[in-house]
């Protein structure tokens, strides 16, 4: 097959411990053809959608370390491939956020023919943090506006801690902890995360969510899904003085057993999921409560792998080979 990755810079990479890399790997063992390229490569050519890409196939059974080298010499060779889009077998889309809108409307006009991972309709639709509101049952009390005001009364009433996120970041970047009892800082914090220098309808509005604590206690747990089902998981435990579980904020991922609530939070998301072409999620789950859904890059694989002694990118690479070859006799 011919499976392409549309994603941010290999050099950007660190290949032992991300998912794109075991997942690009895995292709390439398996003998598929696989090509790189990033969003600005995407454009349209006597109105098809094309793609400036790079063959980075290589030789099977290398280390992580010297594949990722050999992708890396890839690059400095001199030859693009110029390929129509819907001459790809499979397309993953893994860029971090923030998502380029214009890349995924491109490539919107092509999903119903060549199989992406994730739709770029549905990246659309989930790809910031309000797409949690489609599920009010088993999300914290939220809160989203860009007035100052509002949002000081929001935590005033509230009474506890409570989390301010903006809406397009990752990796726990700009997530902080905001109480009444530090009125001062509040009003500042509150004032530089919305730009409330710039007029109402340039400002950002940020989401306010009730501070769940038992993640100071057990942290949060990440539940990869593959098209709706349990692929896999982690319990992931904060720094000591800090809330944020995310592991690029320095937290540490410790073995997990799904629990029936867990397990109960993944069926009601599951269809919605499924019907949006979002194939490949990461849910990240505090206590009773599922507080945010990546459908963009969703990380954890090689931890997971680790921890339980599985290769959570077979069952990945198996789903995709079986639906092009599902779609393909259609």
């Amino acid at each position: 097959m011919n499976i392409a990755f549309l994603m941010d810079r290999l050099e950007s990479i660190r290949p032992e411990n991300e998912t794109t890399s075991h997942l690009m790997y895995e292709c390439n063992q398996r003998g598929h053809t696989v090509y790189f390229l990033e969003p600005h490569d995407i454009y349209i050519r006597k109105n098809e959608v094309v793609a400036r890409m790079r063959n980075i196939s290589v030789p099977p059974d290398l280390s992580m370390r010297k594949y990722w080298r050999s992708l890396i010499n890839c690059l400095k060779k001199d030859e693009l491939i110029f390929e129509t889009v819907t001459d790809l077998d499979a397309l993953f889309l893994r860029k971090n956020p923030p998502i380029v809108y214009q890349t995924m409307e491109f490539l919107s006009s092509v999903s119903e023919k060549v199989f992406m991972i994730n739709s770029a309709s549905g990246q659309i639709l989930a790809n910031s943090k309000l797409y949690i509101l489609n599920f009010p049952d088993i999300i914290p009390e939220t809160h989203v506006s860009r007035d100052p005001v509002r949002l000081r009364k929001i935590i005033n009433d509230f009474g506890g801690a409570m989390v301010v996120k903006p809406l397009q970041r990752y990796g726990g970047e700009g997530v902080i902890k905001v109480s009444v009892k530090d009125q001062e800082n509040l009003n500042s914090l509150i004032n530089y995360y919305v730009k409330a220098y710039r007029s109402y309808p340039d400002r950002e509005p940020i989401m306010v969510q009730e501070y769940l604590d038992v993640v100071q206690r057990g942290g949060d747990v990440r539940i990869l899904l593959l098209n709706g089902e349990i692929l896999g998981a982690m319990r992931r435990k904060p720094l000591k003085g800090e809330f944020r579980t995310n592991i690029h904020a320095g937290a540490k991922a410790y073995k997990h057993d799904v629990t029936d609530q867990e397990r109960e939070i993944c069926r009601t998301i599951e269809a919605d999921l499924v019907k949006n072409g979002l194939f490949f999620v990461g849910l990240d789950v505090i206590g009773d409560k599922m507080v945010e859904i990546n459908c963009l890059s969703p990380g954890g694989i090689p931890r997971i792998n680790r921890l339980d002694n599985v290769k959570l990118e077979t069952r990945v690479i198996d789903f995709i080979e079986q639906e092009v070859a599902r779609r393909k006799v259609q």
